[in-house]
This record gives structure tokens, sequence and C-alpha cells, in this order.
């Protein structure tokens, strides 16, 4: 609970990469929520003089089809200044061992078609573009 201010600053920082309007109050908000109510989990990257510099945030799910747990890869983020460092790669190898140790059955991940630079993380992080099926969404406006 005591980094949720320092978390809240990424997660406004990723929020403003997909194209929301920043609102570090509602980032804050929003944050120590999910940490309160344990309903995700969060891993962060600190550099060597303590700040937070990347988080991964995981929410689970569960396929009927194989009768077990999975995770969301729902947030993923690295502030500009500390990319190209290797910290994404560790996020999701950490995400990865979420999903080894709650013996779930994988994990999900969506990004932009335009998102260039996630388009060329995830395969190289060993995730699989599933090409088979159609992604549907119903949003409410």
């Amino acid at each position: 609970m005591a980094d949720a201010p320092k978390l809240a600053m990424l997660f406004d920082g990723y929020r403003v990469f997909y194209k929301k309007q920043s609102d570090q109050s509602a980032a804050e908000q929003f944050i120590t929520d999910r940490l309160r109510q344990q309903d995700s989990n969060i891993y962060v990257a600190v550099s060597a003089d303590g700040d937070l510099v990347g988080f991964v945030q995981l929410y689970p799910l569960y396929s009927s089809t194989r009768m077990a747990k999975l995770w969301l890869l729902n947030d993923l983020y690295v502030s500009p200044g500390d990319r190209g460092k290797g910290i994404s790669l560790r996020l999701i190898e950490r995400a990865k061992q979420l999903v080894t140790d709650t013996g779930a059955c994988g994990m999900y991940l969506e990004t932009g078609i335009d998102n260039d630079i996630g388009n060329k993380l995830y395969p190289r992080a060993g995730l699989q573009l599933n090409e088979d099926s159609n992604f549907y969404t119903w949003m409410v406006e």
C-alpha cells in the first residue's frame, strides 16, 4: 500500500499511452482499490535507486473448457526513460511465474494493432498470437 501513490503515477502514464485522459487521483484510487480488494496481482520493477519504473497487473479468469484458472495480463508498462533495458521481459517472466505458481493453464493479453513495441515484444517473450479466433467486445459508453 505504501507504493500505491508511486504505482499510480506509472498507471496514469500507462492510461495516457492508451489515449486516456490523465487523472492521477482516479488512478491512485483504482490502484488502491485493487490492492485492498486483492482482486489483481501487481508486480513492480524497481530501479537500483529504489524508484518504481514499471509494472504488470494480472486479473484471474477461468477457462470452462479447460476447467482451470487462467490469467489476464491486462496492464504492462515501463516508464519511457527506462525502456530498452529488458524490464518488460522480466515483468512478463514474473507474470508467467504467477501462472505456474497458481497451477493456471495460461494467460491472455490484448494489445492494439498499432502498438508496434508490444507486438514485437510479446513474441520475443514466448507469447503466441492467436490468429484462429475473433475477439469481440461490448462496452458501456
